[in-house]
């Protein structure tokens, strides 16, 4: 829907910042046939996490880069493939694009959400030198139909693997997006581009608005940060709440009545429950000043708190999707293995959340396969724990999937 009918903000946002009409580089929005008329009914999306198509994944594919890698201990992607077929079994090469979806594409078309949105986190080049930073991501460009499959509307690149293969490799993923119809969000030739918000009308229901971006904590470097005259990511300088303002008049710039609203950011380390004050203040800010509907938060690689503030949901960290870690020991206890399906449906009339399920996952020979009885349960009591001191309960839904109560 969004890749076919989309109205891409450009020339626009800086950290905030709405560029004055007229100014260099501006261009005109086409027209949305869905403007005029009134708005009103549910609009569901799909958020995920980390989706990390490189490495391990990407030589499984039908086309793959060079598998050389750069990092301390692993020199070769293809030892990734070799780790994962160690722990779960042989993977039939090369696969499908459709495979390492596996049991999400059956569940999207279950659901049926109106918009999907994924961060992507991977390069798209099978050129570029590798950043000096140990681990690399990126997919060949032959690749891309792995996220069509899915019907993907919109990735987030504000992130710290998109830059892996320098300015260059950015070029290139930005390019192979573009050909495809599929666009981005948080990351651009220049500043203007990487802070504009990717608009995706619903028919009827007015518009999803996804607005992007990248903090220091998630690794992303500050020499990564996009400038006027600088490719990069929408890097913000803070979670002040200088900061939320500058963001809040950014979306007023472009919002209208019946806009849902995304803030999709990458912050925090790999790893832990913990949710900084911090991130929990400028969240909660985003929603306070009307900036956002939804908090779609990731870096962890595994799922974290969620909290429902004024009817808005807040993904703290949504985890990886899609990864290679298979057959990886350390830090199992946090069960990375997993992946979550997040499906908020809102009012479109008013913003509010009007339910939130999600679908649980399990990552096998590079796979997403229905997660077992016994790790829903886990899943289940571990969000349901994490998200309890945000008054927010994760239950089970007694089909298999959880669901979200609040309030």
């Amino acid at each position: 829907m969004g890749r076919r009918r989309l109205l891409h903000l450009a020339g626009g946002v800086a950290a905030g910042l709405v560029s004055p009409a007229g100014s260099q580089g501006e261009r005109p929005l086409p027209v949305d046939a869905d403007a005029a008329g009134p708005v009103s009914g549910p609009v569901r999306l799909f958020l995920c996490g980390d989706v990390m198509t490189g490495r391990g994944i990407d030589q499984v594919l039908p086309h793959s880069v060079d598998p050389r890698l750069y990092e301390s201990y692993v020199t070769s992607a293809r030892e990734y493939v070799a780790l994962a077929e160690r722990a779960s079994g042989p993977i039939p090469q090369p696969v499908d694009h459709r495979y390492v979806w596996g049991d999400a594409l059956a569940e999207l078309d279950r659901v049926g959400p109106d918009v999907r949105v994924i961060n992507l986190e991977t390069a798209i080049t099978a050129d570029g030198a590798p950043a000096p930073k140990g681990i690399n991501y990126r997919m060949h460009p032959g690749n891309v139909p792995v996220l069509t499959v899915a019907g993907v509307d919109a990735c987030v690149l504000a992130n710290n693997h998109v830059l892996d293969w320098g300015e260059a490799g950015l070029e290139d993923t930005l390019a192979a997006l573009e050909a495809i119809g599929l666009p981005a969000a948080g990351a651009g030739r220049d500043l203007a581009e990487a802070a504009a918000p990717v608009m995706l009308p619903v028919p009827g229901r007015g518009r999803v608005l996804v607005f992007a971006f990248g903090v220091e904590t998630s690794g992303v470097p500050r020499a990564w940060a996009a400038a006027a005259d600088r490719p990069g990511v929408n890097l913000l300088p803070d979670l002040s709440a200088r900061t939320v303002e500058r963001i809040a008049a950014a979306v007023e710039g472009v919002r209208r009545p019946g806009d849902v609203v995304v803030a999709s950011i990458h912050w925090g380390p790999n790893w832990g429950y913990e949710v900084p004050q911090r991130q929990q203040g400028f969240a909660r800010g985003l929603i306070d000043a009307g900036a956002a509907d939804a908090v779609h938060g990731h870096s962890a690689h595994h799922a974290k708190a969620i909290e429902v503030y004024r009817d808005r949901p807040i993904l703290y960290g949504c985890g990886d999707f899609i990864n290679d870690y298979e057959g990886i020991s350390g830090y199992e206890e946090y069960r990375d293995d997993l992946s979550v399906m997040y499906f908020p449906r809102f009012d479109s009339a008013t913003g509010a959340l009007l339910d939130l399920h999600l679908t649980p996952l399990q990552i096998r020979r590079f796979r997403l396969h229905h997660a077992s009885a016994e790790d829903t349960r886990w899943l289940q009591e571990t969000l349901d724990r994490e998200s309890r001191p945000f008054g927010t309960r994760v239950l089970p839904d007694g089909e298999g999937r959880l669901m979200v109560a609040w309030g």
